[in-house]
């Protein structure tokens, strides 16, 4: 399988050597150019710096150039899905979206209309937060393009609250607004990770009002990684998918530096095995968020968080190419 026709640019891919130093240079996702090096490309990594929306520790808005750092040493080839992600389509580092970090609804809009310019061209986008409130105006753009989407979301919490202090906009709402606005296909959603202690059981009722489902971490712990994939995959279907991922979803063992960390999460590895198993749903675009540099150990969290928005990378390219090759083939 070729991942372009051939009157398509080849895409291009970080320049990678023997002699290559990781630790050198500008700071890009994976090393990937920049997409005014490029032009356009497949897959836009776009970070959004903006933690206005937190209830409890600041600090996300310095998750987004922590992630491209610890993502320096993420190579051309993922033998876990068996794909060379930035050679079978092009992935590109788009910078990041301008949020006000005094004004959360006019910060909302700008990642709207920033989510919107970037779609508009036909790239899937890999979002780098920024707190969770960021995920509602990508829901918006996403929507547009593809109509109402299954969600995945990876996270300690549930995010359906209605408000805080009475601000509709907040990182504990941002799928309770998605819902109300018909952005998401309510057949199809469901939270991983979840566990913790909530303000009332009524949270839970309300969350399955919504149409949620939930798999707490304590369900992957019991029932497996393949067992939590196969029903993930089933209520997905064939359906645009959107994944969301919290890095709280992990422990604070794996990952230390966010801003409202839960004890009893998933391990890094159960994460990325997860990610891996959905490798055949029609992924759309996918946001990592919460990720705070400033509680983190070592890089811990920055470097999980790296590696699972590579994973998430990967089955965007391997489903591009595949799209091209078959488009190729009928040409033929």
């Amino acid at each position: 399988m070729t991942a372009n026709p051939p009157d398509m640019a080849m895409p291009v891919p970080p320049q990678e050597t023997d002699a290559t130093l990781h630790f050198t240079g500008p700071a890009t996702f994976g090393r990937v150019p920049r997409l005014d090096q490029v032009g356009t490309t497949d897959i836009a990594v776009v970070g959004v710096p903006f933690d206005a929306g937190v209830s409890y520790r600041p600090g996300a808005r310095f998750g987004s150039n922590a992630v491209r750092e610890a993502s320096r040493q993420l190579r051309p080839y993922n033998p876990a899905q068996d794909v060379y992600p930035f050679h079978y389509a092009q992935v590109a580092d788009a910078g990041d979206i301008t949020a006000n970090p005094h004004n959360i609804d006019a910060a909302v809009e700008s990642i709207e209309e920033g989510t919107d310019a970037l779609l508009s061209t036909g790239a899937q986008l890999m979002t780098l937060g920024g707190d969770h409130t960021i995920a509602l105006p990508i829901l918006r753009s996403v929507a547009r393009r593809h109509g109402p989407v299954a969600l995945l979301h990876f996270d300690a919490h549930l995010d359906t609250w209605d408000s805080y202090f009475g601000t509709q906009y907040t990182h504990g709402t941002p799928f309770r607004r998605a819902a109300e606005e018909g952005l998401l296909d309510t057949s199809a959603l469901s939270h991983v990770g979840t566990r913790g202690s909530l303000y009332s059981k009524e949270d839970l009722d309300e969350d399955t009002k919504l149409g949620f489902g939930i798999v707490t971490s304590a369900d992957v712990m019991r029932r497996g990684v393949d067992e939590v994939v196969q029903q993930l995959k089933e209520r997905i279907g064939k359906r645009p998918l959107y994944i969301s991922v919290d890095i709280d979803v992990l422990d604070p063992a794996h990952a230390p530096g966010t801003g409202t960390p839960e004890a009893g999460g998933l391990t890094s590895r159960e994460l990325l095995e997860i990610v891996r198993g959905l490798s055949d749903c029609h992924l759309v675009s996918a946001d990592l968020v919460e990720v705070a540099p400033a509680y983190d150990h070592a890089e811990i969290t920055s470097v999980a968080a790296s590696h699972t928005a590579y994973e998430l990378i990967s089955v965007m390219s391997r489903q591009i190419a595949f799209f091209r090759w078959l488009e190729a083939n009928e040409q033929s």
